[in-house]
C-alpha cells in the first residue's frame, strides 16, 4: 500500500472531507503544488481552480475551489476554501445557472462595490465552468 498524507477539505460552514490521500494537487497562487507525504512545512494562498486528489497511483476525484488558503505539513495538507465543490456533483445546468445568475449582477451592478462583486462572481462562474468542461 502507498504512503498516504491527511487531506481536509474545509469550508466557512464545515468540513468537506478529510481522507487519506497518495497525493493532492492544489491551485496555489504562485503555481499548482502537489502535497504529498514527508512534504516540507509550507503556507499558501490558493486561486480558483480544481485539486486533483490521486489514489492509486490515478486522479479519483476532482474539487472546484473558489480560493482560499493551504498549510501543508510532512502529515496532512488542510485547504481554508472560500466555497468547494465536488465536480462529480456538477450538472451543465447548474454551471449554466450560475453563469446566467453572474451575468445578471453585472448587468445589475450600480456601484463600484457591486461592480467589483459582480465582475469577481463573474470571474468564479467562468473558472467553474472550465473546470467542469476539463
Amino acid at each position: 500500500m502507498a504512503e498516504t498524507t491527511e487531506f481536509e477539505l474545509v469550508s466557512p460552514g464545515r468540513l468537506l472531507l478529510s481522507e487519506p490521500v497518495e497525493m493532492a494537487v492544489v491551485p496555489g497562487t504562485e503555481g499548482d503544488f502537489g502535497a504529498m507525504p514527508r512534504h516540507a512545512p509550507m503556507l499558501s494562498t490558493v486561486r480558483p481552480g480544481v485539486i486533483s486528489i490521486h489514489n492509486g497511483g490515478k486522479v479519483t476525484r476532482r474539487l472546484f475551489i473558489a480560493g482560499g488558503f493551504a498549510e501543508v505539513t510532512a502529515e496532512r495538507c488542510t485547504i481554508l476554501a472560500d466555497e468547494a465543490i465536488d465536480l462529480a456533483d456538477l450538472t451543465p445546468a447548474a454551471v449554466q445557472e450560475r453563469l446566467q445568475a453572474a451575468d445578471d449582477l453585472v448587468k445589475e451592478a450600480r456601484t463600484e462595490d457591486e461592480k467589483r462583486a459582480a465582475e469577481r462572481a463573474r470571474f468564479l462562474a467562468q473558472a467553474l465552468a472550465e473546470a467542469a468542461r476539463g
